[in-house]
């Protein structure tokens, strides 16, 4: 399949627009023999969404680096849209739930609706041959690592690297980079002028005394005890206090080898209901399964923010941490349905 001799100019789409995803058939038309954009993979995930009105969560101009040095990097003509998550089903049952990435050679203006529809929502496929549905579906599948039988996939995660571009040292630290996330629409004013004054002092404290704000350290000694909670999906949770979450961590922010990042300080004593157990995802940087031998939730509408860390400032990629069910504690007690049996540990441990 190559990829079509004319892509549409960019849309400059700003947070709050509506667009209709495009039809199968012309999305598939912007592709390479790769299903790729610039790179960016379109994913079988993706295509119930064709040819369905949704409004622009926020512009992808910049996205987080998560398979090597957890910075920020450009990306071009990109959009993230309202509630839009890949639920893994063409990638081995993968929970991490990310937000897709939609190139706006995908998209077009559209009018808003006049009543809500549901992402989850089904649509009929229609003007896709078996063929294209299979060959788009094999894109889903990369070539093992030799010696290594197992199933490797590629996603938009895993192929990130490729579909943007680094930012230099100096462009992080100059303000004129973040007006974009002002003028997409992406940041409030308010958030824009606040979080900005925060990193300035940020870097004058990292500078002079190697410490930033909001500050976390790992008090644990010995090694971190496993819970036995069992919190299961849908049961309602409060996030501890700081100053108990750093007795269940390690030096290194770390608990049985998972991390506390800086993004979910903000959710401190806030109460969640647990959106699900996590128990495989797909590794970023290797394409491998990976199950995690301890316990790991992610909490319905707790995202990373992109507003503390201190090289992926204003990134829209609203990333579902993970937590420790030691970071945590039930607010009730759980009804029947949100009870179920434990679940045997995987094999494989967080690195």
């Amino acid at each position: 399949m190559n990829r079509s001799s004319k892509i549409p100019a960019p849309l400059n789409l700003r947070a709050g627009e509506w667009v209709e995803v495009l039809s199968a058939p012309d999305i598939l038309a912007t592709l390479d023999d790769k299903h790729e954009l610039d790179g960016l993979p379109f994913m079988p995930e993706m295509l119930q969404y064709c040819g369905r009105r949704f409004q622009v969560f926020k512009s992808a101009h910049k996205t987080c680096d998560t398979i090597e040095h957890y910075v920020i990097r450009r990306m071009s003509a990109t959009v993230h849209l309202k509630e839009l998550r890949c639920d893994g089903a063409a990638h081995g049952g993968c929970q991490a739930g990310c937000l897709l990435f939609f190139k706006e050679a995908w998209l077009k203006r559209a009018a808003a609706l006049s009543h809500e529809v549901k992402a989850g929502a089904q649509t009929k496929l229609t003007g896709i041959n078996s063929s294209a549905l299979a060959a788009l579906n094999a894109s889903a599948h990369a070539e093992p690592l030799e010696g290594d039988p197992r199933i490797r996939y590629r996603c938009q995660a895993t192929e990130l690297l490729r579909a943007t571009t680094q930012v230099r040292r100096r462009d992080r630290w100059n303000p004129a980079f973040y007006l974009r996330d002002l003028t997409s629409g992406n940041v409030a004013p308010g958030e824009f002028f606040w979080y900005g004054a925060r990193a300035a002092l940020n870097a004058f404290l990292l500078r002079f005394f190697k410490r930033r704000l909001p500050h976390i350290s790992g008090r644990a000694t010995g090694k971190t005890k496993p819970s036995t909670a069992n919190i299961r999906e849908g049961e309602r949770v409060r996030v501890r206090r700081k100053t108990e979450i750093e007795q269940a961590l390690d030096a290194g922010q770390r608990n049985r080898g998972l991390w506390f990042d800086v993004e979910m300080l903000p959710y401190e004593s806030s109460e969640h209901t647990v959106l699900r157990r996590v128990e495989r995802i797909v590794n970023e940087k290797t394409g491998y399964m990976m199950a995690f031998a301890n316990d790991c939730l992610i909490l319905d509408g707790v995202v990373c923010g992109g507003l503390h860390s201190n090289c992926r400032m204003f990134c829209p990629r609203s990333i579902y941490p993970y937590w420790r069910e030691a970071w945590l504690e039930r607010t009730a007690t759980p009804s029947r349905s949100a009870i179920a049996p434990p679940v045997t540990e995987a094999h494989a441990a967080v690195k």
